[in-house]
This record gives C-alpha cells, structure tokens and sequence, in this order.
C-alpha cells in the first residue's frame, strides 16, 4: 500500500474535521517552515497529545532560531529563493518519499490573497512537472471549504450530484466540453478566470473533454 502524503503550509490552519482527519491518519506529514508554529499549537487537538511532524521543508526564515535549534533533526532547509515553501515541500516528498499514493495539501489558502492565488495555481505546475496523472499519484489541495485538484486532459470525475465545480484554466485556447454539469462550458472561451466558475453537478459524475492536452483547476466546493 502506497503512502499518503500531507504538506500544511503557513496560511490559514484548517478548522474543520476531514482536513484535520487528513492530518490524523496521514503516513507522512510535512510543514513548510511557518506551518511549524501552527502545528504544534493544534497537534493536541488533532491527535490527543502533542506531537512533531516528520519534516520541516523551506528557507526557514519564518521559523524562530529557537525552533530551528530545538528540532534540528526533522528540518530541511533548502536556501534557493525561485520557489515558494509549498513548492520546496512538494518537491522534497517527491524526490525523498517512496510509494506515494497520494499528496494533499493543507493550509495554503487565506491570510494573503497573492499567496492564496499563487498556492493554487501552483497545482497545475506539479501536474504537468510529475506527470501526476501518468504517475498515478493523487494530489489535491483541501480548505475548510473546498477540493482542489489540477488536471491536464480529458477526465472522468465523481463529484456527487449538486455539488458545486467551477472550472479555471490559463490556457485560452483550450475548449472543454462537459457533461453532467448544470451549464455547458462547450463553448467557454477561457479569457477570464470567471468564465466557468459556479457551475454544478446535476449527476454523481461529470467529464470533461479537453480539445487538447493542457492544464486546469477544478474546484469543488
């Protein structure tokens, strides 16, 4: 059985149940250098004691000298400044961890909105990077509020009927035509990151047919 992954970044801690089981019946869990803080202040909670995660990925610069020599044994500093610390940590597990089966990512969203936007788009990058879809590694990024999963060809999903999808891609020369959605986005023009946003499911699946392999978001909310 492969390994589940979860990275927490230094946004807004989650507060609601299923990211906080993610974190509880996680195989492996990292924290960018800031998420340290948040983690240690919420593991009793989530876990009943106190505890660690395995890995502490990033620059450090947002982590107290105190704390970087306390826990020295589980820290990764990684100096280079062209990526952000999600990017580091996601990189890291990639390159570090065997049998991964899936990677989620937890507290990336709120606090800053350049962040917000930034951790997001971020998805798309590590699809196409990893090959995820290729690699059949499962990587998702989970808020209190929603499900964000990057895709980079013609997919199959099962959503659940009256769930909420917006769809965002960067590529506006890509037509996706969909089935199981309220609105058709067959023909969508992608010029604007509104275009395809609070659609909805009127079936337990949708799919969406790429013109061509690219990269998007879908968001369920």
């Amino acid at each position: 059985m492969g390994s589940n992954i979860v990275i927490i970044c230094d946004g807004s801690f989650p507060r609601t149940e299923y990211p906080r089981y993610l974190i509880r019946t996680a195989d492996f869990i990292i924290c960018c250098d800031g998420a340290l803080k948040k983690f240690i202040r919420n593991s009793k909670a989530i876990f009943g004691t106190e505890r660690l995660p395995d890995r502490v990925v990033g620059d450090m610069d947002s982590l107290p000298e105190s704390l970087r020599k306390k826990h020295a044994d589980i820290i990764v500093k990684i100096d280079e400044q062209e990526h952000n610390d999600q990017t580091k940590a996601f990189r890291w597990a990639m390159e570090n961890i065997e049998g991964i089966e899936s990677i989620t990512i937890l507290g990336a969203t709120g606090q800053r909105e350049d962040h917000t936007i930034g951790n997001i788009s971020l998805l798309m990058e590590y699809a196409r990077m990893y090959d995820l879809e290729g690699s059949g590694i499962q990587v998702q990024m989970i808020t209190d509020h929603a499900t964000i999963v990057a895709v980079t060809d013609t997919v199959e999903m099962d959503c659940g009927e009256g769930r909420q999808i917006s769809i965002l891609t960067p590529d506006n020369t890509l037509r996706i035509k969909s089935e199981g959605l309220r609105w058709k986005t067959d023909d969508v023009v992608f010029d604007n990151w509104w275009k395809a946003t609070l659609n909805v499911a009127v079936q337990d699946n949708i799919r969406l047919e790429f013109s061509h392999r690219s990269i998007a978001l879908i968001m369920m909310n």
